[in-house]
This record gives structure tokens, sequence and C-alpha cells, in this order.
């Protein structure tokens, strides 16, 4: 399984940018996708999540500006992102857990990252 995330930029304070992330490969299913990010000099943290089921999980930081959607048939993921701040700055990856069709075991795979400037 490969992911390939695109969408970065960069954009002045109070803009948008929506993120995305395909997973391909063959003979899998993905249970969750997430977005992830790292800014410089800081560890990467968790944005936002969304299980198989629909469930979502964002960071306090993003609440009520951010918004991450699924299409389940094209395996992909999306990060909406609105009302971006300077501190929004960093590069972002989108993670993906899937497993293979007929098996139990739980792959982890990441994106290449993208990077997300928010200057004036």
């Amino acid at each position: 399984v490969q992911l390939q995330a695109s969408g970065g930029g960069l954009v002045q304070p109070g803009g948008s940018l929506r993120l995305s992330c395909a997973a391909s490969g063959s003979s899998f299913s993905i249970i969750a996708m997430a977005w992830y990010r790292q800014p410089p000099g800081k560890q990467r943290e968790l944005v936002a999540s969304i299980g198989g089921g629909g469930s979502i999980d964002y960071a306090d930081s993003v609440k009520g500006r951010f918004t991450i959607s699924r299409d389940n048939a094209k395996n992909t993921v999306f990060l909406q992102m609105n009302s971006l701040e300077p501190e929004d700055t960093a590069v972002y990856y989108c993670n993906a857990q899937y497993r293979y069709y007929g098996a139990s075991y739980v792959y982890t795979k990441w994106g290449q990252g993208t990077q997300v400037t928010v200057s004036s």
C-alpha cells in the first residue's frame, strides 16, 4: 500500500487549503486514516482521524476550523483547513491503518508529507 498526499502550499492567515491523501495498492481494506503534522522544531502531533465507522476526532487546536472526511470508494482522506493561522505551519502527514483481505494483522503506513505554510 502506498499513500500519496497533495494539496499543501503557502496561504495567508485566514485562508484555506484542502489536503488529499490517496491509498493505492491491491487486496486491502482501510481501517482508519488520519492527518498528523510536525511544526518546525516540534514533535509530530495528531490533527484529525476518521475511523471505518465514521468516528472522527480532532486536536483541540483545530476544532471548528478543520474538517476531515473520507471517500471510502477511492480510499482517500481529505483535510479541509479553514481560518488558517501561522501556528498551523507544519509538514502534514497522512496515516493509514489497513489490513489485507483474509488477514487479521493491522499495518500502518505514512505518506510522504506535504508542507503547509501560513504567512502574510
